[in-house]
């Protein structure tokens, strides 16, 4: 695959007209989205990560009563999958899954569980069964969405030395050591009451984290102890405009590789809001809003050129496509058509 062409990856919902998980190219000299193609049949794949090697995807899966996660291996060449094997238990599925830079753990959040799952890995790629499970307890303010835990992200530290799980329920981001195979606690950060805290993305200086809230609509920039696991929050801002009323719940979360823009995604303002970041506090100042063209944009990716940001809007099954500024961060529109059914997650394979 050259570098003009790059691969990409769609997980969805397999509710109504997709059958799984999608493959797509950005041609980055005609600057369009094409070829977009099943990669994988398989039920509620709604989120997938790449391996650091770009030899295998994880997605997360639905397998009747029973929900885990799935190991492919991939051609980084043609963009083909093969799946390996997967590893589920009985219950609804996770919604997010993360592997560490050496391929030797995978983890999983449980929105319905409200659990955090670990698993080791074959040399191949494919999973073991799970490890290590923890069960979240508690609630929050918002009776309707928090009214048990809901851990929606579980991702590893930048020196991946500690796990973190954001628990939209209980308003917590919560720490875990791994150690003998097993996640111990080791800090835990209460956010303010009725957040519905979301996803977390660091900073690449590593002092700074960002929480994307679902329910305050808001990210929440955080200070981060490398030593210790343990984050402290600095400031909240709004990504929705104050005088929007109408009902928006906050989901994707991504920073620029230069540590300089952040960008946040809301489902029912439809828009993608850029903050420019003071490398010094960590703090945000809001730059503008744009379009997603679209219903419901559940996620984004910037491309690994980051020339690109392609965009996916759930309820309009469309991906839409963006030219990105590296000075100013600003997008600029390009492509709004691309059909793809139910998408919720994008992630690209590197160059």
């Amino acid at each position: 695959m050259s570098h003009s062409k790059l691969t990409g990856f769609v997980g969805t919902y397999t509710k109504a007209e997709s059958k799984g998980i999608y493959s797509f190219t950005l041609d980055t000299e005609k600057k369009r989205l094409c070829d977009v193609k099943l990669a994988a049949t398989l039920d509620n794949p709604t989120y997938v990560t790449v391996s650091s090697d770009q030899q295998n995807l994880y997605a997360v899966v639905k397998e009747g009563d029973k929900g885990g996660v799935a190991a492919f291996s991939l051609d980084a060449g043609t963009g083909s999958l093969h799946e390996l094997n997967r590893q589920v238990t009985p219950g609804a599925s996770p919604c997010h899954v993360s592997v560490d830079q050496n391929k030797q753990i995978v983890v999983t959040a449980n929105y319905h569980k409200g659990t955090v799952e670990s698993y080791l890995t074959k040399k191949d790629g494919s999973v073991q069964p799970a490890v290590a499970i923890i069960e979240h307890t508690g609630s929050g303010l918002i009776k309707e969405r928090q009214e048990k835990p809901h851990v929606h992200f579980a991702g590893f530290t930048p020196d991946e030395k500690y796990i973190c799980a954001v628990d939209l329920g209980t308003d917590t981001l919560t720490t875990y050591e791994l150690k003998d195979d097993q996640l111990n606690r080791v800090n835990e950060l209460k956010v303010r009451p009725g957040s519905g805290p979301r996803h977390l993305a660091f900073h690449p200086n590593r002092n700074f984290a960002y929480l994307m809230t679902e329910l305050s609509n808001e990210v929440i920039a955080l200070q981060f102890d490398e030593s210790t696991g343990s984050f402290k929050d600095l400031q909240y801002i709004l990504t929705i405009p104050e005088s929007f009323n109408d009902n928006n719940q906050g989901s994707a979360i991504h920073l620029s590789s230069d540590g300089r823009f952040l960008y946040a995604a809301n489902r029912g303002h439809d828009s993608i809001a850029l903050f420019s970041i003071n490398q010094d506090s960590g703090e945000l100042t809001f730059v503008e809003h744009t379009s997603t063209e679209g219903a419901w944009p559940r996620d984004f990716v910037l491309d690994p050129t980051e020339n690109f940001l392609v965009a996916s809007n759930q309820n309009s099954n469309n991906l839409v496509l963006y030219a990105r500024d590296a000075k100013s961060g600003k997008l600029t529109l390009l492509q709004s058509n691309i059909a793809v059914p139910e998408p919720v997650c994008v992630k690209f394979i590197g160059i």
